[in-house]
């Protein structure tokens, strides 16, 4: 389960998630050796929670009308490192209230969760699921009961299969529409009780992950990227147009809730952002100047087009025509589309510069394009994902 830390700031209102060891070890003051330190000691708007995903904990997949999700397919065709799935998880369908009791019991001030798409909507589109319906009401409800804010993402890396199957997933333009669909059935329904809305979880790790490497679903990947063999994918340009269309994606739900609910529920959005800290390995130009490519390219991938309208320049110069273009109206739809924007916060890592050691030759993906390893000389992806794999 991820620990999350919140800070609410005045003029920027930044949500901060940070995951680690220490977090925990703070969310369960008075139940730990170390008495130095209590709630008192941090701001009464500093917000202590957990955040979780509704594919990790949910369980019950083909239970009360939900349909598959692209993870369902990935689990049950047998591409996880142990075969494992989620088919049961830690059955948060049928013990949410004991769930609940817990983060009660601990002094959890706030829960981030998911909706399940395929529990809400099982086709995608169209007609709401009830017994979907009300399996979130109960558990928002039950939040509120205990005294926990209910902090919800939108979707975490879990689309109906259906559409995957349909038009390709986030690889179609089509998913905008049918994800602002989904968000706003889950503004009107969830909306006079939920505060804070996270509308997309981490899509730099999600397009990396799914369409370059291939370790997430739908699998997708191709050489120079891939640590499986796929059976289909372009490394080179589908994790940019994935996070192109992701992003787009978020502009819309945003003006939506902006438009229609946000005067009426005083609730905030944002997205989130998988985050590591970057160092120089030494004091070298090149490591310097590599730092700042890593940085923009992991996080300003997706913090920049929603604060500039467009992607850092270094990432337009080395994907070149591989990385898509927004236009003007893209562009001004996208800047300024958040309340805040989260950060999960894993690690710290060296960088080295790596554009010595690039091969020119063959086509381009994210890695040769940021042209930097990060510290142990792990080349990405390895360390990347082995981190993650631990949350997913």
């Amino acid at each position: 389960m991820m620990v999350m830390m919140m800070v609410s700031l005045s003029a920027s209102q930044i949500l901060l998630l940070l995951s680690s060891t220490l977090v925990v070890l703070v969310v369960v003051t008075g139940q730990v050796k170390d008495t130095s330190f209590s709630r008192d000691d941090f701001p009464s708007n500093f917000v202590f929670g957990a955040g979780s995903a509704a594919y990790q904990i949910e369980g019950a997949v083909a239970e009360d009308g939900r349909t598959p999700s692209i993870w369902d397919k990935f689990t049950h065709e047998g591409h996880m490192p142990d075969h494992s799935t989620a088919d049961i998880a830690c059955d948060g369908y049928h013990k949410y209230k004991e769930d609940v009791k817990i983060m009660s019991d601990i002094g959890l001030e706030a829960y981030r969760f998911s909706i399940s798409w395929t529990r809400l909507l099982p086709y995608g589109r169209g007609a709401i699921n009830q017994k979907g319906l009300e399996y979130y009401n109960r558990l928002i409800d039950e939040l509120v009961t205990h005294g926990i804010e209910p902090h919800v993402t939108i979707y975490h890396i879990d689309h109906p299969q259906i559409l995957e199957d349909e038009y390709g997933g986030w690889l179609s333009p089509r998913m905008i529409d049918d994800f602002t669909a989904f968000a706003d059935v889950c503004f009107r329904e969830f909306g006079d009780r939920v505060s804070h809305w996270t509308t997309i979880n981490e899509p730099n790790i999600m397009c990396l992950g799914s369409y370059d490497s291939g370790q997430f679903p739908p699998r997708q990947c191709s050489p120079p990227g891939g640590t499986f063999n796929c059976a289909a994918g372009n490394s080179s340009i589908e994790p940019y147009i994935a996070m192109h269309n992701i992003l787009l994606a978020h502009a819309s739900v945003v003006a939506i809730y902006r438009e229609k609910y946000q005067a009426k529920q005083k609730g905030l959005i944002g997205i989130n952002v998988y985050a590591f800290w970057c160092t120089p390995l030494t004091n070298s130009s090149a490591d310097v100047a590599a730092t700042q490519r890593a940085t923009d390219f992991y996080t300003g991938w997706v913090v920049n087009p929603l604060v500039f309208g467009d992607y850092p320049k270094i990432m337009k110069k080395n994907a070149g025509s591989r990385i898509p273009s927004f236009t003007k109206r893209q562009s001004e739809l996208l800047k300024g589309s958040f309340d805040f924007i989260g950060l999960n916060h894993y690690f710290v890592a060296y960088i080295k510069d790596n554009s010595r050691n690039s091969s020119k030759s063959g086509p381009g993906d994210f890695k040769s394009d940021m042209n930097v390893k990060l510290s142990g000389d792990l080349f990405l992806p390895s360390i990347f994902f082995s981190c993650v794999f631990e949350f997913y």
